[in-house]
C-alpha cells in the first residue's frame, strides 16, 4: 500500500514539474547506489552472526537441553 502511494505521488509530481521528477529519480538512484554496500555489510555480519550462534548452540543441541 505504501508503495502505490509513493507511486501515485511520483506521477503526481511528474504530471506537474517533471525535470524535477526526473532529478529526484536519478538522485533516488544515486543514493541507493551508495547505500548498497553498507545493506551487503549487513547482510553478511548478520549471517557471520547466525554461524557463530549456530556452532555456539550446536553442542545443546546435540544433547536436547
Amino acid at each position: 500500500m505504501k508503495f502505490i502511494i509513493i507511486v501515485l505521488l511520483f506521477l503526481i509530481l511528474f504530471s506537474l514539474c517533471w525535470p524535477l521528477a526526473v532529478g529526484i529519480f536519478f538522485l533516488l538512484i544515486f543514493f541507493w547506489l551508495i547505500l548498497l554496500p553498507f545493506q551487503i555489510l549487513g547482510f553478511t555480519l548478520a549471517l557471520i552472526f547466525k554461524i557463530i550462534a549456530g556452532i555456539l548452540m550446536l553442542p545443546f543441541k546435540l544433547l536436547g537441553l
